[in-house]
């Protein structure tokens, strides 16, 4: 027999912040579009969503003896810190992570103490843009490192584009069945990791 009265009332949901970082200095890149189409995604799957790209990771070399912190870093820092999961697209320079991404990941240290320090508590979606599959498996590899060490969730997927072949048309859409795929795959994953967590805090 179901109970007299009324069930408990669950609260609403709110939306939750999903922060992408990344992208490279070039118009139009491969990482930024990709960055941007998974942002899309969780956006029309209920996600507030914010982009910070190239322009927005300009920044002066991270020394942690400063003080002062330039408006963009502070506005990085306010983003990551409400942030309830991230999405993080570099290229593969060299094997590695970009100059630029390193150091805005670099800035997140002045989190250490936040209530949630550094990406404490947050999925964290890894997409790696490289001429090659072998660059961009090392440079995923180096990424994940980073984001264990800011304490942060990589989720199981990390989508690799080879840049050598045309990934995206003139306005944006993916050309490729399999990398749409593979997007989605990884939007899913966030969004499912950042509801599921959100039911535990």
């Amino acid at each position: 027999m179901p109970p007299d009265g009324p069930g408990p009332v669950r609260a609403r949901r709110r939306r939750p912040l999903i922060v992408g970082i990344g992208g490279s200095s070039r118009a139009n890149s491969t990482t930024h579009q990709a960055l941007a189409t998974v942002l899309a995604m969780m956006g029309q799957a209920g996600a507030e969503t914010m982009l910070l790209g190239a322009a927005d990771l300009d920044l002066p070399m991270y020394a942690p003896e400063r003080q002062e912190r330039p408006a963009a870093a502070l506005r990085l820092l306010a983003a990551v810190e409400r942030a309830d999961g991230l999405v993080i697209a570099t290229p593969g320079y060299h094997g590695g992570i970009s100059g630029q991404v390193k150091n805005a990941l670099d800035y997140l240290e002045d989190l250490r103490g936040a209530p949630r320090p550094y990406l404490d508590g947050r999925a964290v979606a890894l997409i790696v843009g490289a001429r090659g599959t072998q660059a961009a498996g090392t440079t995923l590899t180096a990424l994940r490192s980073t984001v264990h060490a800011l304490r942060g969730w990589p989720t199981p997927l990390g989508v690799t584009l080879n840049t050598a072949v045309p990934l995206f048309d003139p306005h944006g859409r993916v050309l490729d069945r399999t990398v749409a795929a593979r997007l989605d795959t990884l939007a899913d994953q966030i969004m499912g990791f950042t509801y599921a967590w959100s039911q535990v805090l």
